[in-house]
């Protein structure tokens, strides 16, 4: 991680309690709050461990992940420890809403 920046994005989700919200806008939520709670494991390694240990409820990945064992060894990790597996379309994305950098940002559990 030398030299790497981080990126977080500046504004908060806007979000009026009592009003619907799409799926992206609540996921950024959750990330956010479980980031500032020390509850988010972020990276293939981090993320596989947390799964093992039947510790995670959900598993984010970046569509535009480029690895296709990366993606098979997630989903059959998720799959295989009834953990919700969602999407996002881009990694830039959810590095931005779990605080981490671009390179770093594949997956987050």
């Amino acid at each position: 991680m030398s030299g790497e920046e981080v990126v977080v994005a500046a504004e908060p989700a806007a979000a009026i309690p009592g009003e619907p919200m799409d799926i992206m806008t609540a996921l950024q939520l959750v990330l956010r709050k479980s980031l500032a709670y020390g509850g988010l494991a972020r990276g293939l390694h981090e993320g596989a461990k947390v799964i093992e240990k039947h510790a995670a409820q959900l598993c984010v990945l970046a569509e535009d992940c480029d690895q296709p064992d990366y993606v098979k060894l997630v989903k059959a990790l998720c799959a295989e420890h009834n953990v919700s597996l969602l999407t996002v379309p881009s990694a830039k994305t959810l590095g931005e809403w779990a605080g981490v950098s671009v390179i770093d940002s594949k997956l987050s559990c």
